[in-house]
């Protein structure tokens, strides 16, 4: 498995960023860049080339360029966020989808999607049915991927569905059963644990700040890459939320 990894530098107002669940901490400019380019150093030495976006420096939240958009195949579907702030991050993430010769559609007003609330298990697309993604925006999702079969989920005390799980390469879906009804979860030694990146059919790439689960996936037979990307999550971010992988 291999394609492009579309990324966004930070802005210097980052620490700008919305907070929902948790209390705010000053989050460090400088040391938030020195994570990124070591997150996407490390998606490209698992075969991901990657793509940044334009910068949108004004825009606190546009690292997070997960939330605006869903790839499905080849499908790039255009999200509407259901924060206002950040709705604007979309057309420079829609200018580097157009840039890939990827076709696009996009949840249109009044649904509210965000991207970090789609997690694609195979044939299945599950939900979040969040503060930020409501049921227009699932119904739209689910009419624009009529090939996949669309699952709401309820959530519990969490921002996004991929903040409390995530699946591994053969489909397991590891996460927190406290915040989500979802049969069958492997459930992680920390909470970071829970935010996986797929890099390959045996390969993933889980925040440092979750070692004892790199340990357990690691004897599951998975490689596991570890990046810490602790500024982000002062800011609810997690691995899964700073990149969107297109397949190639």
């Amino acid at each position: 498995m291999s394609g492009i990894a579309l990324v966004r530098k930070p802005g210097p107002r980052i620490a700008e960023g919305i907070v929902t669940h948790l209390t705010r901490e000053p989050v460090d400019h400088e040391r938030a860049a020195v994570q990124h380019d070591a997150y996407v150093a490390a998606l490209a030495a698992n075969g991901w080339r990657p793509v940044y976006v334009p910068p949108a420096d004004d825009l606190p939240d546009a690292p997070f360029v997960e939330d605006a958009v869903v790839m499905s195949g080849r499908l790039a579907v255009l999200t509407r966020p259901g924060a206002p702030e950040r709705r604007p991050e979309v057309e420079s993430v829609a200018q580097a989808v157009r840039e890939l010769g990827v076709m696009s559609v996009r949840i249109t007003p009044p649904g509210t999607l965000d991207g970090g609330d789609v997690l694609q298990v195979g044939p299945t697309v599950y939900v979040g049915r969040s503060a930020r993604t409501d049921a227009d925006g699932i119904r739209q999702l689910t009419a624009l991927l009529p090939e996949r079969s669309v699952v709401p989920v309820e959530l519990r005390g969490v921002l996004h569905l991929k903040s409390a799980v995530t699946a591994l390469p053969d489909g397991t879906l590891i996460g927190d059963p406290d915040q989500v009804d979802l049969p069958g979860l492997l459930v992680p030694e920390e909470p970071a644990g829970a935010h996986v990146v797929v890099l390959g059919e045996d390969r993933v790439l889980l925040a440092a700040s979750a070692p004892q689960t790199a340990a357990m996936l690691e004897k599951r037979g998975f490689f596991v890459t570890k990046v810490d990307i602790s500024e982000y999550e002062k800011l609810e971010g997690c691995v899964t939320c700073l990149s969107v992988l297109v397949a190639g």
